[in-house]
């Protein structure tokens, strides 16, 4: 373990800038509100954190516009903030990872206002602009994520402009070597002031098919998608040609050749294509990306054999590449409430971070899971996100798990003295850190003592995955490394479970995970709810 890379088996944890700690009043999050919370961050036991953007925007999606990649927004401070944050955190030994949204920028970047301008400027073919058809329309068929066609018009060229999102969030034309080489110095300006690694959103989408061919239809049947909502006729396409085009393969090799040169930092690739699993397996290599992740354990499907079923297909197509795992994020419903209900458990908040983090690869912790958080009920009329208010009443969006984390019982939660940009649920007063610190026996202390407990366990940080067969609910499952041999069973009922062990098995107890932990009997495996087991065996 003494050689391997620091992020193989890492814990990450998220912080959604936004949402974390406002020092200036103005009910947003910044980054120095970060700094004063590094302590809490640091008492988990995790390895770095990963900051979603604080640059430059307008902020129509919440900074996922980005109208200068290489500034703080004055919303979250400054780069002397950022530089503090990154000296904070290294001094209590957290690794500082930061989002970089490469496929596209802001409509507002200058980039943009210069290339909209006229078909002969300098960047005119610095984002994707195409004629349309004789008959006015767009030139294909290609959808946005978030609604309706994925091209606007653009009076001034008498083109019309892709957008894979927002309206407001032109692609880049990654086709164009000038652009490849402006998004790479980009990246080179934040290793250079010393970050450790960058997650890249959406990378699977930077190259878009030349030739604009239209996508096919896919059959109702088959309309089920991966981070978007149900009815959002983006799944009545198979995406063959707005994203995850061959061409990307050479870029993600760009990619690591640039990290390489910065030793000890990593890349994770956020990936939601039509074969998710099989992208991750294809961009994450020795020679590309170092770390991947998808949607697949971010939606509402939770049985054993899904998980399973998830873990095997992946391991069977990843050849020498490693996966980063995550059950919550700031797009997708929170997984206390996604995968337990209204009626969740503190012992099965607690079973969710042992799961993730039992997994063969490294993990993504969301801030305010390791206090059981369930997803916030955000009015309409408070709704901030774009993409809820769209499809209201039928998909909410992605306020409710954005919203202020509570470290206070106090009115504000002790986030902000100003009104928070999104409102505090009682439900989240109640589990702020503050009355969960004093509680030996609450969430947030039963995931520290597991976090610690599993950095001593070199089978769990970065040993192999087998499968055991074992009925619902009953989630079973072996990590090897070198001669140790750790046997990890998960009850995933709310109800207790007996399962009986292979024959010839013999485990020996492994204890001091702090969690609900099952017990042998005659040969059986007794669970109680939500209970899981650690134990050596031969």
């Amino acid at each position: 373990m003494a050689t391997a890379p620091w992020w193989r088996g890492a814990v990450i944890y998220q912080i959604y800038p936004r949402s974390f700690l406002d020092t200036n009043g103005d009910g947003v999050g910044d980054l120095p509100g970060i700094i004063a919370r590094l302590d809490h961050v640091a008492s988990l036991g995790v390895d770095a954190i990963w900051v979603s953007p604080f640059f430059t925007s307008p902020m129509a999606d919440y900074g996922y516009d980005i109208a200068d990649f290489r500034d703080v927004d004055p919303m979250f401070g400054t780069l002397a903030d950022f530089d503090r944050l990154l000296a904070q955190a290294h001094a209590r030994g957290i690794r500082v990872m930061i989002d970089q949204v490469l496929s596209h920028s802001s409509d507002q970047h200058p980039w943009f206002t210069e290339s909209r301008a006229s078909r002969d400027n300098p960047r005119a073919d610095w984002y994707v602009w195409a004629d349309p058809k004789p008959d006015g329309t767009p030139p294909n068929n290609w959808l946005s994520i978030f609604g309706g066609g994925a091209w606007t018009w653009e009076p001034r060229r008498e083109q019309y402009y892709l957008h894979n999102f927002l309206s407001s969030q032109p692609q880049l034309n990654f086709h164009n070597p000038d652009v490849r080489a402006a998004m790479l110095d980009t990246l080179r300006f934040w290793l250079d002031r010393g970050v450790d690694g960058m997650r890249l959103d959406s990378i699977n989408f930077c190259f878009h098919d030349a030739r604009l061919r239209d996508n096919p239809a896919k059959p109702a049947h088959l309309r089920v998608g991966r981070g978007f909502s149900a009815d959002n006729p983006y799944a009545y396409q198979y995406h063959h040609y707005n994203n995850t085009r061959p061409e990307n393969l050479a870029l993600m090799e760009e990619l690591r050749a640039l990290f390489d040169r910065y030793p000890g930092t990593t890349t994770l690739g956020e990936i939601s294509s039509e074969d998710s699993l099989g992208t991750m397996a294809e961009y994450v290599t020795g020679t590309r990306l170092h770390m991947g992740y998808s949607f697949e354990l971010l939606v509402e499907e939770r049985s054993a054999a899904y998980i399973r079923h998830t873990v095997e297909h992946l391991e069977s197509r990843m050849s020498d590449g490693w996966p980063c795992w995550a059950l919550s994020n700031h797009d997708v419903q929170r997984a206390v409430t996604r995968w337990g209900g209204a009626d969740a458990s503190d012992d099965f908040a607690r079973q969710l971070v042992a799961l993730v983090c039992s997994l063969r690869g490294s993990v993504c912790l969301y801030q305010g899971e390791e206090l059981g958080l369930p997803e916030a009920d955000v009015p309409f009329d408070k709704l901030r996100d774009p993409y809820g208010i769209a499809f209201w009443p039928n998909f909410k969006g992605r306020d409710g798990c954005r919203t202020p984390m509570p470290w206070t019982g106090a009115a504000d939660a002790g986030f902000s003295p100003a009104e928070p940009w999104l409102p505090v649920p009682e439900a989240h007063r109640a589990r702020n850190v503050a009355t969960q610190d004093a509680d030996p026996g609450s969430v947030l202390n039963g995931a520290r003592r597991f976090l610690r407990w599993r950095r001593d366990q070199p089978a769990l940080v970065g040993g192999d995955i087998a499968f055991i067969d074992a009925p619902e609910p009953v989630l079973a499952f072996t990590r090897t490394r070198d001669d140790m041999r750790v046997l990890v069973v998960f009850n995933l009922s709310a109800a207790a479970a007996t399962w009986t062990l292979p024959a010839g098995m013999a485990p020996r107890v492994l204890d001091g995970h702090g969690l609900v932990a099952g017990a042998v009997h005659g040969g059986e495996l007794q669970l109680p709810a939500n209970g899981v087991f650690f134990a050596h065996i031969d």
